[in-house]
């Protein structure tokens, strides 16, 4: 016992001692570096300490009703969600595959049906309070934290109604969202006894080391299932920042092996603008096809609706190279295109032309 205490009698010296030394220190360095670092005022903390946690600690008051977010959703979020959070364009769906025995148990059966064609976004989140922190902190995608409290009350309430967790005329408020809780679909989805959610939790993995009668050679693959093959849409028509290929062509059956074996062709783009200067080349390796495509629409206009949009216009090289240059938003939607101001007027000209011709 006496060791016990003595011991801890030194741990809070020690304690103490760090922190004079760390004031000690503070001040010497104001002292030798006047003007170089200072402590965040109390708003400064507030504008970062924005997070709302499961049990709702975080969630500041307001509310917003149904009809609100009804709203809010067509002037700001339908361009990439759809008007009922239906659109697969741009993101994966966020309602859809959740029933009313889904309300009542707390678990999505979809989930695990392998009919199911796609996992929606209420399908899998277990708790409200994950829909509001990240819609409050990271939505929209152009304009981020410009939603207040009560906009992202009513916006989660839009959300909720149209997978039937609330009804139509309800009003979400920080006074009754942790009784939404309780109508989640996947609230009982999600298990908190490992380690990720308790620093003493177990894992949720119990698995017994079997070393009897292994085989000698394992064989490492994966398939990608019939049914869910399409289920995204043609992803050859869709971006991949990686490999030779946009994409394979999903709707086809899948190729018995992969091209270029021996590791030809699977250059990063930025490789490939390194060989080749030319306007395809910089169309991959300047980031251009991560919101355009060649004959699809992604998160901008396809190449093709440009050239046709702008065909026979006079000034619409000069226009369009200042549209690269500078970025901007308003002609093709809300979705802002960032400056490119890195490439040379040369590089600029080249490519703006490519894009004219339709990419020929």
């Amino acid at each position: 016992m006496f060791k016990l205490a003595k011991f801890a009698n030194s741990a809070l010296l020690v304690g103490a001692t760090f922190l004079v030394v760390g004031s000690v220190c503070a001040q010497n360095s104001s002292a030798r570096f006047p003007g170089i670092g200072r402590d965040a005022t109390p708003a400064e903390v507030a504008a970062w300490d924005i997070d709302v946690r499961p049990d709702f600690k975080g969630l500041p008051k307001g509310s917003g009703s149904v009809e609100k977010g009804q709203q809010l959703w067509e002037a700001k979020c339908s361009v990439c969600h759809g008007t009922f959070g239906e659109s697969n364009e741009i993101f994966t769906p966020i309602i859809g595959g959740t029933t009313a025995d889904d309300i009542k148990t707390g678990r999505v059966a979809s989930l695990s049906d392998r009919k199911q064609p796609q996992r929606t976004t209420i399908m899998k989140v277990a708790t409200v309070s994950s829909l509001w922190d990240y819609i409050y902190r990271a939505m929209p995608w152009n304009a981020p934290r410009s939603l207040t409290p009560d906009d992202t009350f009513a916006l989660v309430a839009y959300l909720l109604s149209m997978a039937e967790v609330v009804p139509d005329d309800f009003v979400l408020s920080n006074a009754n969202i942790a009784e939404v809780q309780k109508r989640m679909p996947n609230r009982n989805g999600m298990t908190l006894k490992h380690g990720m959610w308790s620093a003493k939790g177990a894992p949720d993995v119990h698995a017994t080391a079997c070393m009897n009668n292994c085989v000698q050679f394992v064989q490492i693959g994966s398939e990608l299932p019939d049914y869910a093959r399409n289920a995204h849409g043609n992803i050859a028509e869709q971006n991949r920042q990686y490999g030779p290929f946009r994409g394979s062509d999903s709707t086809k059956p899948p190729l018995t092996k992969l091209p270029g074996a021996s590791g030809e062709g699977l250059v990063h783009a930025s490789e490939t603008h390194a060989v080749s200067k030319g306007p395809s080349a910089m169309f991959k390796s300047e980031n251009c096809s991560a919101c355009h495509a060649m004959n699809a629409k992604l998160v901008g206009p396809s190449v093709v609706d440009i050239a046709a949009k702008y065909q026979g216009q006079s000034g619409a090289l000069d226009k369009l190279m200042a549209k690269v240059k500078n970025g901007g938003s308003g002609v093709w939607g809300q979705i802002p295109m960032p400056a490119q101001s890195q490439l040379s007027d040369e590089d600029r000209k080249a490519l703006v032309t490519w894009v004219l011709s339709g990419g020929k």
